[in-house]
């Protein structure tokens, strides 16, 4: 999953070197408030420091033999370190130490992930601008509706995306906890004091009550964040693919050069990021629903959510900055024809204007049931003829009596229909 749309930083993140970094981070953290507090003499306390370190391939032999990773890291860690590493680890659980080093791992993926959501807000906000008054047709179910400016889509995803942000700011703080409070969460052999010491030099923040380990809603409230961002970009890509389909043809991803869509086809030019994308959001929302299974755990723990964390966690976060920088790839590419969008604006011959006509005849006396009926019978006329609704309506003597000729026009209007595209984008703060 590591190519070019990812950022190298955020998969050295889950690397072994990556997570020994991060335990030996920890285990220090701890030598040194020990030491604060007169336990671990100075002399130990530089010992550790200088000599600090471990070596992969040793962990693996030990781990093969004791079958319990921490063991294997601290035995490395003493073989580097000497006579003083008996201090190393001293009064913690392996969760401490476990728990507390994946915050900072999800604390330096989930900054990644927040800064890489600017640069795709940033690509759909101009795409918006661009777009802004260009008219086009709006959908439901599929069926030509009303119509809309095309930009609105881009401002649309803009907006959905910056309140998702939201959410994962909110899910990263939580998650970015730690703790040291021992096998049961009693503090057994450390005090509450220390913890709170050591979360404040590590930047995390100090779980207020735990077992042997952080509370697990934390971690699966962070990964429904990343799911929803996930399924946003996932509705940025399905919009991109129906208005790639041959029958529409209103946009289509960038095309680079020697690039091939089909090994049989030539003429092939395939949505094939926004597929990505899309089959993406099914995996990382899968994996949300694994995070959550790991809330319920046995008593004060048991090891059953571990196991699943050392895949869900690394895969979606690199699985996310991947979409990301994938999506912005394919919001800054995306080929508009906007001639193509006038042409399918106009495929109905103006029965998306029908409403107009309608909402006239309401205020003009008519009942809505009568006023529905009479348009009906005017728009299906013409739309099965092949005729413009527009002259239809024009030479509807019972509908001219009542609204007028210029009722009429005024209901064909497209710039009447989308006058209050301005008001929408000052209301999003896209223009003052």
């Amino acid at each position: 999953m590591i190519d070019r749309y990812t950022r190298p930083e955020i998969g050295a993140i889950w690397t072994d070197q990556g997570k020994y970094d991060s335990w030996l981070k920890v285990e220090l953290a701890v030598v040194d408030a020990w030491a604060k507090r007169g336990v671990i003499p100075e002399d130990d306390r530089a010992a550790i420091h200088s000599g600090a370190a471990y070596d992969i391939s040793r962990i693996d032999e030990i781990e093969a033999v004791t079958h319990h990773d921490v063991i294997a890291f601290l035995t490395s860690v003493a073989e580097h370190v000497g006579p003083s590493s008996r201090w190393v680890h001293l009064g913690m659980t392996s969760s401490d130490m476990l728990d507390t080093a994946l915050a900072l791992q999800l604390k330096a993926a989930g900054k990644i992930l927040i800064d890489g959501l600017d640069p795709l807000l940033e690509s759909l906000k101009e795409k918006a601008l661009k777009y802004k008054d260009l008219p086009s047709i709006g959908r439901t179910h599929g069926v030509h509706a009303e119509p809309v400016a095309f930009g609105l889509r881009f401002a649309r995803f803009h907006e959905q995306l910056a309140r998702a942000k939201e959410r994962l700011i909110q899910s990263y703080e939580w998650v970015c906890t730690g703790k040291l409070s021992g096998a049961v969460g009693m503090y057994v052999h450390l005090d509450p004091e220390m913890e709170e010491e050591v979360m404040e030099a590590l930047e995390l923040n100090v779980a207020p009550i735990s077992s042997q380990i952080v509370s697990r809603d934390r971690h699966a409230d962070f990964m429904a964040a990343i799911s929803l961002i996930a399924s946003n970009l996932e509705s940025i890509a399905l919009e991109v693919r129906h208005l790639q389909r041959t029958e529409v043809r209103e946009v289509r991803e960038g095309f680079a050069k020697g690039q091939k869509g089909s090994s049989a086809m030539p003429h092939k030019r395939n949505p094939i990021n926004a597929e990505k994308i899309c089959g993406m959001a099914r995996l990382l929302r899968s994996n949300m629903h694994a995070a959550f299974e790991n809330i319920a755990l046995w008593h004060e723990r048991d090891i059953s959510h571990s196991s699943v964390e050392r895949v869900i966690l690394p895969d979606s976060t690199i699985g996310l900055d991947y979409l990301l920088n994938l999506t912005n790839r394919l919001v800054k590419n995306l080929v508009v024809d906007e001639q193509r969008v006038q042409e399918v604006l106009g495929l109905t011959n103006g029965a998306v204007f029908s409403e107009g006509l309608l909402l006239a005849l309401v205020r003009s006396g008519l009942t809505r049931e009568e006023g529905y009926a009479m348009v009906q019978r005017i728009a299906h006329a013409a739309v099965d003829a092949g005729a413009s609704v527009k002259e239809a309506a024009l030479n509807d003597k019972e509908l001219v009596e009542k609204i007028g000729s210029e009722e009429v026009e005024r209901a064909f209007d497209v710039k009447h229909a989308l006058r209050h595209t301005e008001a929408i984008y000052k209301r999003i703060g896209f223009i003052k």
